[in-house]
């Protein structure tokens, strides 16, 4: 294993040109990667975390990146039995770590739209939900291949990747040893444990929430799970400023605005069915700002795509100058291979003819060309929000990447399609919610795919390797991710207490909504003009800040805090560069083993919970009233705990 260098070089966290930037591991150096053992690990980790993260989404409305956890876990599982099957290399693991991480994106879009169709008295079979996957999966990464130099490569140091970079440093903290692994391994024990505490125990709160007085409606919350303390360190002040900024407009503003405007009235205002009085806050979040938030989401999404579009031809255009060059002869560096244009295309569109023929994925219709019209749409869709979900991450990190909001945008378009050719009833919501399960996996697998690419730019890994490896993970584990869904709603019913899954009871909301006609298009609208606003007005990054409308504050707070700590830490080192380079790269390390054991104990819950098992020792709020301020000191703990890992002593400035 590579003893070259003690830790990620220092131009891993620097805005330089990605041409600039010399890997962990040279170029021209020669090393073990794709293999048969990092790819049976990798799809035995992958359907592993996909059940559990399937259980989580489906409980909760979230899923977890798994990249982190998975790097740690291949690193421990390859010294455990390097008796038996040999050393294996930093670039091996990183393959293990690629292959493992698919599964848990493939739950993402399963779990956001496939229970709609059981609410509905739908009863899709397992082929079905396993082809949904499968082609959603298989697209997302491919989609992905062409976007590589531009989103990881060209924008290097612009946009962060969090998870990325988080797992590149287990995985080189493990390969080097010293200070660095020190600093990874102590931040994941506490994310682990300080997790338990919230998960198992029950100590104290998750979340905690602040009524803001003399504001009707007006709250300020926090998640206090230390995943996203980490995360807003890595993403440093102003990514996180301007993500709590679009928070705030809707927990201070927007909601507040809704509940005077109702009073005014006198009424309910469409689509709730109730006065705004009578709703809780989360309540009107979840009937009014989600709609707003979405169309902002989807507006920045679009602009993102139009400003992508020529970097993106022209990184079609290097892709097809490479497949001349190769029948000349002439060899691409190790670290810039990818697969090949000719080969994306020709996969993208075979998979997309066989989708078509298939008549177990789109089976609200036996026409062969509508069937042909349903693949193109969730092709076309899905090229478009791999596009947006994959800068996203770079922003955010894939916990945090709305996913969501891109297959309401896809629900909505394809909606405008399908009910113009006369599809009515269950009929155009079968045929709406199954373009919007493909590209639901397709945005979600590109925001994975591109954390595990960027992981590997860091670290020197072989492009190429990687994208075979994310599509491994897809055919070894997308049959296994469709079984847990199918298997939790058996048991417990989509929508019950046991099993909510909020973000499927909201699509089946919204394509109620679409299918009869009575969408509120004006809060989608007003979601629009916030983005253009931002975007033409203020001169802001309009995708941050669209992403901190939709997503509730309290996972915005967090972040901002992370950030802010950064801030204060570098601005305290005196321009010393050295000095701020060390505190940077110890904090980043200490983060990332937040997010990582934050995300270990999230998978166990949910296996627990799979296994039937559910440990309980606390009730919530056993604390009654001071129970936010029990999370509120803990979390202020966790904080300190951070500040104190950035440290760093004189020798290691000599």
């Amino acid at each position: 294993m590579s003893k070259m260098r003690k830790g990620l070089p220092s131009q891993a966290y620097e805005k330089i040109h990605g041409d600039l930037y010399e890997p962990y591991i040279p170029k021209d150096e020669s090393m073990t990667e794709f293999t048969i053992k990092s790819l049976i690990y990798g799809s035995l980790f992958g359907i592993l975390f996909g059940m559990a993260n399937a259980y989580l989404g489906l409980m909760s409305g979230l899923t977890i990146s798994t990249a982190i956890p998975l790097a740690v876990l291949t690193v421990a599982v390859s010294k455990v039995f390097q008796r038996w099957t040999g050393k294996t290399s930093i670039l091996e693991n990183n393959i293990t770590k690629t292959t493992g991480s698919a599964s848990s994106s493939l739950a993402s879009g399963i779990i956001f739209t496939i229970p709609a169709l059981f609410m509905w008295g739908q009863k899709p079979d397992l082929i079905k939900v396993t082809l949904i996957a499968l082609v959603g999966g298989t697209i997302g990464v491919f989609f992905m291949i062409p976007l590589r130099r531009f989103l990881i490569k060209n924008e290097h140091g612009n946009l962060p990747y969090p998870e990325g970079v988080g797992s590149a440093e287990v995985l080189v903290a493990a390969d080097t040893g010293g200070s660095s692994a020190k600093n990874v391994f102590t931040g994941l024990g506490i994310g682990f444990g300080y997790t338990f505490l919230i998960k198992i125990v029950k100590l104290f709160q998750g979340k905690v929430w602040i009524k803001i007085p003399f504001i009707k409606k007006a709250m300020i919350g926090m998640n206090t799970q230390p995943a996203l303390l980490g995360v807003g360190y890595i993403l440093g002040f102003r990514i996180g400023l301007i993500m709590v900024s679009g928070g705030l407009l809707s927990f201070l503003i927007l909601i507040p605005g809704i509940a005077y405007l109702s009073d005014f009235l006198g009424r309910a205002i469409y689509p709730g069915i109730i006065p705004v009085n009578e709703m809780e806050v989360m309540e009107i979040w979840d009937t009014y700002i989600r709609y707003i938030g979405a169309g902002s989401v989807a507006t920045a999404g679009f602009i993102t795509l139009i400003k992508s579009i020529p970097t993106m031809i022209a990184s079609f255009k290097i892709g097809f100058q490479q497949m001349k060059d190769s029948k000349k002869g002439v060899k691409v560096d190790r670290t810039d291979e990818d697969i090949s244009i000719k080969t994306v295309l020709i996969v993208v569109g075979v998979i997309t003819l066989i989708a078509a023929l298939i008549p177990n994925l789109f089976d609200f219709t036996d026409s062969i060309f509508v069937r042909l019209l349903a693949a193109c749409c969730a092709t076309i869709f899905a090229f478009f929000f791999t596009t947006v979900s994959a800068r996203i991450v770079g922003l955010v990190g894939v916990t945090s990447n709305p996913t969501s909001g891109m297959v309401i945008a896809t629900l909505i378009l394809t909606s405008l399609i399908f009910m113009g050719l006369g599809f009515k009833g269950l009929e155009a919501k079968v045929a709406i919610i199954t373009i919007g399960g493909i590209v639901g996996c397709a945005a979600s697998i590109a925001g994975d795919t591109s954390q595990d690419l960027k992981a590997g730019f860091l670290l020197g890994a072989t492009p190429k390797a990687q994208q075979y490896g994310e599509i491994i993970g897809v055919l070894s584990t997308a049959f296994f991710v469709a079984a847990s869904v199918l298997i939790l709603g058996k048991a417990h019913g989509f929508g019950s207490a046991e099993l909510p899954a909020p973000q499927a009871s909201m699509m089946k909301m919204i394509i109620d909504g679409l299918v009869g006609h009575n969408i509120p298009w004006v809060l989608v609208f007003i979601g629009m003009g916030i983005t253009l606003f931002v975007h033409f007005i203020l001169r802001l990054p309009a995708l941050a800040f669209a992403v901190g409308v939709y997503l509730p504050v309290t996972t915005m707070v967090p972040i901002f805090i992370g950030g802010t700590i950064r801030k204060i830490i570098e601005g305290r080192c005196n321009n010393d560069k050295k000095l701020i380079e060390k505190r940077r790269e110890a904090g980043i390390l200490f983060g990332a083993g937040l997010v990582g054991g934050d995300g270990l104990m999230g998978v166990l819950v949910g296996l627990l919970v799979i296994l039937g098992i559910k440990p309980k020792m606390l009730v919530e709020n056993w604390a009654g009233s001071l129970s936010i301020i029990v999370a509120l000191v803990f979390f202020a703990g966790l904080a300190y705990l951070l500040i104190r890992a950035t440290r760093v002593k004189k020798e290691e400035l000599e």
